[in-house]
């Protein structure tokens, strides 16, 4: 087995205490990565809430489309999607950026259903009210043996359409609910 920090670069975000808001209009407006879009990306289904803005001129750590991002308050991890590209990602995140030898979709599958690894997680977490995970932790978390590079492939495109497809079959279920309530409610009056 080897750590995370000897297959991967890990980045921590902006601090956001220090980012200084701008008061002209000719700065330009920053949008940060939170957990509906973390969450929204874990499920390639668009968050119907409006992500927390700022108008700046600092520079900032800002993400891409294909970065792999975990959060150190949830301890999820997913892909970023074209969509929250350019977003600020605060000290609550980092980037993972894996060697050649491992798969980006492979390794947040990895760092979210892993029993071995949820269990590291979970023995380091920080804080007696409020848990957080360190960005040493992360580091030295030890990586099971990873298969051939083309079965990561795989299982990581499976894992993230399997994501979508639930969250698809939510969103279907809660549709029909409602559908059902409002008909049941219309019959009463």
């Amino acid at each position: 087995m080897v750590q995370l920090k000897d297959i991967t670069i890990i980045e921590s975000g902006t601090s956001q205490f220090r980012i200084n808001e701008a008061q002209g209009e000719d700065a330009p407006i920053r949008f940060f990565y939170g957990q509906a879009e973390l969450e929204a990306d874990l499920t390639s289904l668009a968050s119907s809430i409006d992500p927390k803005q700022i108008r700046t001129n600092d520079e900032v750590s800002t993400l891409k489309d294909g970065d792999l991002v975990f959060s150190l308050i949830s301890g999820k991890s997913t892909i970023v999607k074209p969509w929250h590209e350019g977003y600020v990602f605060t000290q609550n995140y980092v980037r993972i950026v894996p060697a050649p030898l491992i798969d980006s979709c492979f390794l947040a599958y990895l760092l979210n259903e892993n029993e071995e690894i949820k269990r590291q997680l979970a023995i380091g977490q920080q804080g007696s009210i409020t848990l957080k995970y360190t960005v040493k932790q992360l580091s030295s978390l030890q990586i099971p043996n990873l298969p051939p590079i083309k079965r990561q492939k795989i299982i990581g495109d499976l894992y993230f359409r399997q994501l979508k497809l639930a969250a698809l079959e939510k969103r279907l279920a809660d549709s029909e609910t409602k559908l059902v309530l409002q008909r049941l409610k219309e019959a009463c009056d």
